[in-house]
């Protein structure tokens, strides 16, 4: 465990201000890793904060390199009385007669934080390091700007960063920047998507916009949509219509059809509905990954055999680890034959279908009967973004209608509460909107292009020889060391995942098929070709190291 003799501290603390520090540091390190010598850690000490530095000594664990926050959470602040004074200059709630300045100046001040976060992302790691974080309750007496800012900049510097260029582990890209500000504008306006007396303009505006991507989707007339909140949300949706829609809402013996690399969120669905632990079926991928079509006739021979009748058969457009898609036409044509409801979820790989130059990647998507697509995973628009697109309009409503008796009725159709599941909602329809109106049509088809080659330089520059590269057309990939077992392939990866941590680039290591993987997602708009280079380079040279 470390001690006092251990810390280097650059500038001259008190004694007792010194002790309490080394109490907290030490007392946090013994409850994350009891017994683990902490090391020797380094700070500076920079106006009343104490700014975290990478640990040199190499015998210091990368799980317990610990950074530390403002010093007023461990020390107590020194802006007491003057943060008393400030908490009656910003109220609780804005002005209803003028302009609030206080209020002006804060949004300000936070909107400055988070500029200058965003603007130094390249010179920090994507993954912060373990921090102290403010306290999460409410102080008996509110708290003034100054200290919402401080702690607003604590939690900020313990959050993961997107927009740093080696920023590659997950489909959650840097943040479109129109999003953002739509974003502190759908906060400000506080409206309600639940009705439309509680959203006028923006519950036009969700319509409006799903019958935009339905009609970009070549879904037929008719068709619509509603926002919910994440893609696991929009295929629960789906499902349910399905079961509606096949008249299952009361058959616990129903099935679901998905394939072996379908989303976990099918699991989770099937579960909300109340299904069997069989009601989810997974039906054999080919060595592209994607879903076999004579497997799949054949799990639906099986349950006629056994008067399991089927609610819907699931096709993925972009499979999580290798970004591979189901033959859909083919899949469409057999629903059709069948009499079967076809979902897609196109959470990763729908929005390809909105550049003329991708959208043959998504052939056959206008003939499902839903569609999941979630602009927040390549176009950056700010969580939450996701669609749930419906051939009829009208299946949402008669599975989801209540009636809203505390409410006005809808000016058209229904209110937006009973298109699905959720009741009040946020108008993240907002950022949807704006994000899309700064990209355009070419800004549009320029990020969905450019994440494909920035895929396809990456896997041209692996080394086959070594490597197993699992993949797909869209802009992620994965990889192992050929030949390797399950063992050494989880040995190799979290060695590897470490390395380039190191040298901030961030990389996820998923199980697929049994082994783990270096997973790599390519929709960083700022990761250059000298990283790809570099990634690639890297990856081979751990590689042959292994051999």
């Amino acid at each position: 465990m470390a001690d006092a003799s251990s810390l280097r501290i650059q500038h001259h603390r008190t004694d007792r201000d010194l002790s309490r520090f080394t109490k907290t540091l030490c007392s946090l390190e013994q409850a994350l890793h009891p017994g683990m010598d902490l090391g020797v850690l380094q700070f500076d000490w920079c106006q009343s904060h104490l700014q975290p530095h990478r640990a040199e000594a190499s015998n210091v664990p990368s799980q317990v390199r610990m950074a530390v926050p403002s010093a007023s959470s461990l020390f107590g602040s020194s802006r007491t009385s003057s943060a008393a004074s400030t908490a009656t200059e910003l109220s609780a709630f804005a002005s209803s007669e003028a302009l609030d300045p206080q209020l002006q100046r804060f949004l300000e001040d936070a909107s400055a934080r988070l500029c200058e976060w965003l603007g130094s992302a390249s010179k920090r790691s994507p993954l912060p390091a373990l921090r102290l974080l403010p306290e999460a309750f409410p102080e008996p007496q509110g708290v003034g700007a100054d200290r919402l800012l401080d702690d607003l900049q604590q939690l900020m510097d313990g959050a993961y960063q997107p927009n740093h260029p080696g920023a590659l582990a997950h489909l959650d890209p840097p943040p479109n920047t129109a999003s953002i500000a739509a974003e502190l504008i759908c906060a400000g306006l506080n409206n309600n998507l639940l009705a439309e007396e509680l959203s006028p303009s923006l519950s036009q505006l969700e319509r409006q916009l799903c019958s935009w991507f339905a009609a970009r989707f070549e879904l037929p007339d008719g068709a619509g949509g509603v926002a919910a909140s994440g893609g696991s949300l929009s295929n629960l949706t789906a499902l349910v219509t399905a079961r509606h829609r096949m008249g299952l809402d009361h058959d616990p013996n129903a099935v679901i059809l998905i394939s072996d690399d379908a989303h976990v969120s099918l699991e989770k669905a099937a579960r909300v509905m109340g299904l069997r632990p069989d009601g989810i079926r997974r039906v054999p991928v080919d060595s592209r990954g994607c879903m076999l079509i004579a497997d799949l006739q054949e799990h639906l021979q099986e349950l006629k055999q056994n008067n399991r009748p089927c609610i819907a058969v699931v096709a993925t457009a972009g499979t999580t680890v290798r970004g591979a898609i189901d033959p859909i036409p083919a899949l469409a044509q057999f629903c059709k034959d069948q009499g079967l409801w076809l979902h897609v979820d196109g959470a990763i790989g729908a929005v390809f279908a909105l550049c003329p130059d991708t959208a043959n990647l998504m052939a056959g998507l206008g003939q499902a009967d839903s569609i999941t697509v979630n602009p927040q995973k390549l176009l950056g628009i700010a969580k939450t973004s996701s669609l749930l697109l419906v051939r009829e309009q009208s299946a949402l409503q008669e599975t989801f209608h209540t009636g809203l008796p505390y409410m006005e009725p809808a000016f058209a159709v229904a209110h937006g509460g009973e298109l699905g599941l959720q009741g009040s909602r946020p108008a993240e329809i907002l950022k949807l909107w704006l994000g899309l109106r700064q990209l355009g049509e070419q800004g549009i088809n320029a990020v969905l292009e450019k994440a494909l080659l920035r895929r396809q330089r990456l896997e041209q520059g692996l080394d086959s020889s070594v490597l197993e590269v699992t993949s797909g057309p869209l802009h992620l990939l994965a990889c192992a060391p050929l030949g390797a077992d399950p063992a050494r392939c989880d040995h190799w990866t979290a060695a590897v995942r470490q390395r380039l941590l190191d040298r901030q680039i961030m990389v996820s290591r998923p199980v697929y098929q049994g082994r783990h993987r270096i997973k790599v997602v390519l929709g960083n708009p700022h990761t250059s070709n000298a990283l790809i280079d570099q990634l690639a380079a890297d990856l081979n040279d751990c590689s042959r190291e292994m051999v």
